[in-house]
């Protein structure tokens, strides 16, 4: 987990920083200092110079920099600030420069978002279950039922759009709590909302206590493993359960359900053989199971795009990312979700990584922090980039700088406010992780 997340922020905070630098370059501006990490009270791994640029490893894996000359920032420089300016100082360049070298990060985080999804797709093309192949409907779970859904049920549409990949019902409209379900239950249709603080519920009980990942199935054998119940008890490939003890399990979810309650029991089944009923008993393991591979009822769909043809899908990805960023912030601040629920650090994102590695899954989740990291930088906090960037525009409707003493004073503030977010981050991993 650990190695996979400071990978892929180490590739997200370079070209960040990189986009300030080069941007900086461009103008003419001096960038005395180039670090992935920081370099907190002095220490650092290595660094080595190359022009007036001194590049580095910092020990502190929160981020990295770059010390532009001339420019109130996180280095807190006042002494350089009280010299008379210079030509190649970012203090002396115009303001709309100096917004340009502001927004590099940004713009940068933003592209290499776009990239990222849109080499997955034309890479990997798409696969998944089309709606369609739900013919027994949902599975549904805990926090499904908590909203109003029952196992079996087939959900049509999503907001009056018409459900074309089984997987949509992860989708933001759902997660976020903006979604009404078209529901066709017991031969007609029916609307289900989802509450504005389903986020919650997802964080608290998990998203595997929503529905399973994948459509009801028939309880259909399609292997038998050698040696164990089922095949002691005489089960033969495609034969399909119809009851237990009399309880109907002819869906694998009821027949899962049912064997766990009865682990080390002996059980009579019904099966369906061809077109003959037939009796068997079988003992149930200590672990809830019979010894047998289900067949899968349903056809995955797998489409392949160009490359160029995959170039606005990989937009709209990159889009749908940063717009449900925005909309779960929105949820936080009117106090629909509780930031506890919504907000995670560098812990919460490494388990998303996962601690096995796939390139897909790598580069998926490092594009889907690329637009997080976009997001983030642009808020209007002091110290971020959004808020340097508001004060430059602030300078350029009242046609003068905002003194020094007012920028440091912000700065000062922009910084604990980030600290303050990163300790409540970070606490708030801690918590999830080793108390709750």
């Amino acid at each position: 987990m650990a190695a996979q997340l400071i990978a892929g922020l180490s590739i997200l905070v370079i070209l960040h920083e990189l986009g300030h630098f080069l941007a900086a370059r461009a103008f003419g501006i001096k960038v005395e200092k180039f670090y992935l990490f920081f370099d907190a009270w002095g220490f650092k791994f290595f660094s080595f110079k190359v022009g007036d640029t001194e590049y580095g490893l910092g020990w502190l894996p929160l981020g990295g920099y770059v010390k532009i000359a001339g420019m109130i920032d996180e280095s807190m420089d006042v002494e350089q600030m009280k010299q008379p300016a210079q030509d190649w100082e970012f203090r002396s360049k115009p303001a709309w420069q100096r917004l340009i070298v502001m927004l590099g990060g940004v713009t940068v985080n933003v592209i290499l978002g776009i990239f990222i999804f849109w080499m997955l797709t034309f890479s990997y093309g798409d696969s998944y279950i089309p709606n369609s192949e739900a013919k027994y409907g949902i599975v549904a779970y805990d926090l499904a039922k908590e909203i109003g859904l029952k196992s079996g049920d087939k959900v049509m549409a999503i907001n009056g759009k018409p459900l074309e990949k089984y997987s949509d019902l992860w989708s933001s409209d759902i997660v976020l709590g903006s979604g009404v379900l078209d529901v066709f239950r017991n031969n007609e249709t029916i609307k289900i909302r989802i509450p504005s603080n389903f986020i919650e519920k997802i964080s608290d009980k998990g998203r595997s206590n929503y529905i399973d990942d994948i459509p009801r199935m028939l309880s259909l054998i399609d292997t038998v493993t050698p040696g164990n119940n089922a095949e002691k008890a005489g089960f033969k490939k495609g034969d399909q359960f119809i009851s237990a003890n009399d309880s109907s399990v002819m869906f694998m979810d009821e027949l899962k359900s049912f064997l766990k309650s009865n682990a080390s029991k002996t059980v009579d089944f019904k099966v369906l053989r061809g077109q003959d009923t037939i009796s068997v008993s079988s003992a149930i393991s200590e672990d809830g199971t019979l010894g047998f591979g289900p067949k899968i009822n349903f056809e995955l769909k797998h489409v392949e795009y160009g490359f160029f043809e995959a170039l606005p899908i990989g937009v709209s990805k990159a889009w749908s990312t940063l717009s449900d960023n925005v909309k779960g912030l929105a949820k936080v601040v009117k106090g629909e979700v509780k930031a506890t629920k919504a907000i995670q650090g560098p812990i919460g994102i490494a388990s998303i990584y996962g601690s096995t590695f796939s390139w897909f899954r790598f580069w998926m989740l490092t594009g889907v922090l690329s637009m997080i990291l976009a997001f983030m930088n642009i808020l209007p906090i002091p110290a971020l980039d959004g808020g340097h960037s508001v004060f430059l525009i602030i300078e350029m409707i009242i046609g003068r700088p905002l003194s020094d003493k007012f920028m440091e004073r912000a700065q000062m503030v922009g910084f604990f406010i980030l600290i303050g977010l990163m300790v409540f981050a970070f606490g708030n991993d801690l918590w999830k992780l080793f108390v709750k």
